[in-house]
């Protein structure tokens, strides 16, 4: 990034940035270590060309998530939305990663049960957010199946129809899907606090060796989604799964749901990337639709 960049990160910090370094930052944005005047490290993203809300709405998330005190998120330092010039920003303490500690595996499954019971006050949010890339509509519904019907899975689709990436078979398995979605949602739970995009490049190893989460795409959900997107890609010891079962047991018919809430997910990269997901989605689609008989 330019010099002026850096002058409007020192400017919002109040201090200098005396150095950077590009470091990892995962597929949809930049990310850098800087050095500022008083001493400190801190972690910047950014995007040239990414939405301009993207990330004051991912620091409002990270905020959400710390809500709960359930398990640590950075601090947001500063952010800065794009405008029609210049690059949107965020800026976060910096987290040196650190080997796990011994009972990382139990502390995460208690603590992401923690954070979904501490709840949320709707299905949805009262702000609609991004999830990666692409924006997330959260437009509040009544019941859980309406919501996830509407703000989740024909958002995505009706996208990936538009792209031309649902072909014509999906659409028709989606449709009977719709239809029996009441059905297939498991029994009734009030919302719980979801990250929301909780696979493992979201989960960081803190410098005590404790789980810190990062890039949450929040609102108010069935606490299964979060639980099958870890399954997705893996990543996730089977001792955070039974943790997690000991702090709050799932409802009965759960594993055979997990279809179900990995087809977000699954829409979100049929849409992002599109190529081997689309065959992927559609073999979650039709277990999902298996699984309910």
């Amino acid at each position: 990034m330019d010099a002026g960049f850096w002058r409007r990160v020192a400017d919002a910090l109040g201090t200098t940035v005396v150095g950077s370094r590009s470091v990892a930052g995962g597929d949809i944005n930049l990310a850098y270590e800087a050095r500022l005047g008083d001493g400190r490290r801190v972690f910047v993203k950014t995007r040239e060309d990414g939405a301009r809300t993207l990330f004051s709405r991912e620091a409002r998330g990270l905020s959400w998530l710390r809500e709960a005190h359930a398990l640590r998120t950075p601090n947001v330092l500063a952010v800065a939305d794009a405008n029609a010039s210049e690059p949107g920003f965020l800026v976060l303490e910096y987290i040196d990663p650190g080997p796990k500690e011994r009972t990382f595996d139990e502390t995460l499954g208690r603590g992401l049960a923690a954070l979904h019971r501490f709840g949320a006050p709707s299905f949805g949010l009262d702000h609609d957010n991004f999830i990666g890339s692409l924006p997330q509509p959260n437009q509040t519904r009544e019941t859980w199946p309406a919501f996830y019907r509407e703000q989740r899975l024909e958002a995505q689709l009706r996208m990936a129809a538009d792209r031309g990436r649902a072909p014509e078979s999906m659409i028709q398995d989606f449709a009977r899907l719709f239809d029996r979605m009441d059905a297939l949602v498991g029994p009734p739970e009030p919302p719980s606090r979801l990250h929301g995009d909780l696979w493992g490049g979201n989960l960081h190893v803190d410098d005590r060796g404790q789980p810190c989460l990062i890039d949450p795409a929040v609102y108010g959900g069935h606490r299964e989604v979060d639980l099958a997107m870890m399954r997705l890609f893996g990543g996730f010891g089977a001792r955070v799964f039974d943790a997690y079962a000991e702090a709050w047991p799932l409802s009965q018919g759960s594993a055979a749901r997990v279809p179900l809430y990995q087809l977000y997910p699954l829409l979100v990269h049929v849409n992002l990337f599109g190529g081997s997901y689309v065959g992927q989605a559609s073999r979650a689609l039709r277990a999902a639709l298996s699984a309910g008989g």
